[in-house]
């Protein structure tokens, strides 16, 4: 029924099934195409929701102090040298990695999809990348690293090379005009999704998140500690946004969902996880106190498996215990007290939704 409004002389005709047609006509790709941002009536309520989640979450690097991580760093008898290169290859890895994944959602996803509010949703996880980003150069600044050995890391460490290439290449098959009406290219855009949400930010993130953190329970490293926990919830976050993306664009996209193409996504996994435990033995190339390989190794082979299983394919290990249950309480950072310095530290607005319990991890 239409909706009607007389105001003096004028009248003004709201027409109902026009607009519940541009409503049914949202969709993932391919759907309306307008310039308005109307978000309003919302098709995709969990991409909303977890818009006011990020948006909570804010956080900002500057804010936390590092004066603990600067005295220990210069202390040569305050560390050793295995734990100061995991802090080297984090620092070296992730200055590179958040960028990608960031050019990645401006330049290919954000520009594919058509519903305003998978858009929104969308631009606040790129600005969230620049802030990691931006830790990563407090982090350099504050230790008094050499830049230059950073850039360097990109090319002359090869596992990250690696784990680096693996992704971009997905992300530069996508910069090109596409047909989103072929099956083929939709699950070309379906696999940038699984790739960027599922393999890099969901696993390949993991082993020096466990690693940095492990360091943070043994009372070093405070300040990169709290940065890589605030980091891991938006993480959390992030491989939440994609998996319903990906899960949505399936939904409304059936014809893509063949043997053929979950197989392809589950080699698509299992190289991701052969290149991240090849990192992983790069980070930690001895044992360490309350640092084992073997346990960094295992704990990707579940969180793998987890990832599959949230995307509807089989595992590729199955049955892997995890050997890291500590690192979910490090999500846990709510009601954190006193840690700036005595500043009011709930770093959470009260109208937040919950975040992360073990499942997210």
């Amino acid at each position: 029924m239409n909706k009607t409004y007389q105001i003096g002389n004028r009248t003004f005709v709201l027409d109902q099934a026009k607009a519940e047609a541009a409503f049914a006509a949202k969709k993932v790709i391919l759907g309306r195409e307008t310039m308005t941002f109307n978000l309003l009536p919302l098709k995709y309520q969990w991409a909303y929701d977890l818009y006011r989640t990020m948006k909570a979450n804010h956080w900002e690097p500057e804010d936390i102090p590092m004066g603990k991580d600067i005295e220990q760093w210069k202390d040569a008898d305050l560390l050793t040298d295995v734990e100061r290169w995991i802090i080297m290859m984090g620092i070296g890895y992730f200055s590179a990695a958040e960028g990608i994944v960031g050019d990645n959602i401006i330049h290919v996803v954000r520009e594919l999809v058509t519903a305003p509010e998978l858009k929104l949703v969308l631009g606040r996880h790129a600005h969230e990348e620049n802030i990691h980003a931006d830790s990563l150069l407090y982090m350099i600044s504050s230790l008094g690293i050499n830049p230059h050995e950073c850039e360097a890391m990109f090319e002359d460490i090869e596992t990250i090379r690696k784990k680096n290439e693996f992704v971009t290449r997905t992300s530069h098959l996508l910069r090109r005009d596409l047909d989103l009406n072929d099956p083929k290219n939709k699950q070309l855009f379906g696999k940038n999704i699984f790739v960027f949400g599922q393999c890099m930010e969901g696993t390949q993130f993991y082993g020096l998140f466990g690693m940095v953190l492990s360091l943070y329970r043994q009372n070093k490293f405070s300040g990169i500690g709290q940065m890589f926990r605030y980091t891991l919830r938006d993480e959390s976050n992030h491989i939440e946004l994609f998996r319903n993306l990906f899960m949505d664009l399936v939904s409304e996209n059936p014809e893509i969902w063949t043997d053929e193409y979950k197989e392809e996504l589950r080699e698509t996994m299992r190289e991701a996880v052969a290149l991240e435990k090849e990192f992983i033995r790069d980070c930690l190339p001895v044992n360490a106190v309350g640092l084992r390989v073997e346990d960094f190794l295992q704990y990707i082979d579940y969180i793998a498996d987890r990832r599959l299983a949230g995307c509807g394919l089989e595992p590729l290990t199955g049955g892997v215990a995890n050997p890291l249950p500590w690192l979910a309480e490090m999500m846990d950072i709510k009601k954190e007290q006193n840690f700036f310095e005595g500043r009011v530290t709930e770093y959470q607005k009260a109208s937040a939704l919950e975040v992360a319990d073990d499942d997210e991890l």
